[in-house]
């Protein structure tokens, strides 16, 4: 006779379980009131004592999210003396602990409906969108001090760029600029500069940006790299005059591809790679002058055009250590980053201000640098010091 089988309901255990400890984690945190409540009259209940100073009268019921779950709590109602507990603050309804972690998954980039959703599976009770919205303005807070705080030492490569996002202005959806800096110091480690609002990627906007890099302590600048957005290669040239500016490699090629049929442009990508790839700049400046001909041939004028007349800013990278010039050519440091951000601000779609759009985006860039990707050394700057471009 075959030995009988045990089966086990694990959602079954695990649900006993999870209310077992949310029990304990009741009854101890009103044994704990109860305590307090003795220690603050000096006196047990029904004890009749000369130095007793106050009276019990009853208590009222409190809802109190834990990590553990929602528990009751039973807070004792006192005569002739105010009841101050210790355990839990005056009007909270959760765990510092729980508003850690939605604060946490918001900012991580879990939608608001998944806060909602998980709040509600892991403590038993569901958050509303409002309620989330205050604990951020918490962490806000830290998020302004972070974006605005000193900076050390010298970031001779600087990385920037903007990113378009969408508001509601009056009844209306409007693009609202972020404009982000990103430095690589003396060490070869890379670092969140500064994020800030600009209406719009403007020549205004983009010196008021690089100032404010400034004053925070940005120095040491010696290439920045970034697309030729209106206005920023003037700014950046105005305030950081010993800086040279590299335009962004990636974004030439597309500029070139616009004018570009789309049965030439993998003709013409080779052509343009082929610039890029010589050893030197004046083989590059020669070998500009030949795919200019080259598609003068083609019939294709106006690529021919842009590459003749923005070749050249494409090409100052060859000014700096030849070990560096895959990642300095190029803004794609930054053109990650700001897929990572828009990777979260899609489930937001439209921002109610500008605001708003910034501190979500600088929580995003926190977030990220606080990761492996801040403590990973990105270039090796022996190079740069042993070469005659030394840092001022």
């Amino acid at each position: 006779m075959s030995n009988p089988i045990i089966h086990l309901n694990e959602e079954a255990v695990k649900s006993e379980l999870k209310d077992l400890v949310r029990k304990s984690v009741e009854e101890t945190l009103n044994e704990l009131l109860d305590k307090e409540a003795d220690e603050l009259t000096k006196a047990a209940k029904y004890e009749r004592s000369e130095s007793r100073q106050g009276y019990r009268s009853g208590h009222y019921s409190r809802k109190l999210t834990t990590t553990s779950g929602e528990v009751s709590l039973n807070i004792p109602k006192l005569k002739g003396i105010p009841f101050e507990t210790a355990i839990i603050e005056r009007y909270r309804r959760r765990e510092s602990s729980v508003e850690e972690a939605l604060i946490e998954m918001y900012l991580a980039g879990v939608s608001l409906r998944r806060v909602e959703d998980i709040s509600e599976a892991l403590w038993g009770s569901r958050v509303s969108a409002s309620t989330v919205s205050d604990l951020n303005q918490k962490a806000y807070v830290h998020i302004e001090e972070w974006r605005n705080r000193k900076l050390s030492g010298k970031y001779p490569y600087v990385y920037v760029d903007g990113i378009y996002l969408k508001r509601n202005w009056g009844g209306e959806f409007e693009n609202v600029s972020i404009l982000v800096a990103i430095g690589v110091d003396e060490d070869g480690y890379r670092e969140v500069i500064g994020a800030a609002e600009g209406m719009k990627e403007d020549g205004e906007s983009w010196r008021n940006f690089m100032i404010w890099l400034r004053e925070r302590g940005l120095d040491g600048v010696k290439l920045i790299v970034g697309d030729k957005c209106l206005g920023m290669c003037e700014a950046a040239c105005a305030v950081f005059p010993d800086a040279k500016y590299q335009r962004c490699t990636v974004h030439f090629y597309r500029n070139v591809f616009s004018v570009t049929p789309r049965n030439k442009m993998s003709e013409v990508a080779r052509m343009l790679k082929a610039i890029h790839a010589q050893e030197s700049k004046e083989a590059a400046r020669k070998k500009a002058r030949d795919v200019v001909e080259q598609l003068r041939a083609m019939k294709l004028r106006e690529a021919a055009k842009k590459v003749e007349e923005s070749i050249e800013e494409t090409l100052t990278y060859m000014a700096f250590p030849s070990q560096h010039w895959l990642r300095i050519r190029t803004n794609n440091m930054i053109e990650r980053m700001n897929r990572e951000i828009r990777r979260r601000t899609r489930v937001v779609g439209t921002f109610p201000d500008g605001k708003s759009a910034l501190m979500l985006v600088c929580a995003r860039l926190r977030y990220v640098s606080g990761k492996d990707w801040g403590t990973k050394r990105y270039l090796c700057m022996k190079y740069l010091t042993e070469s005659n471009i030394e840092i001022a």
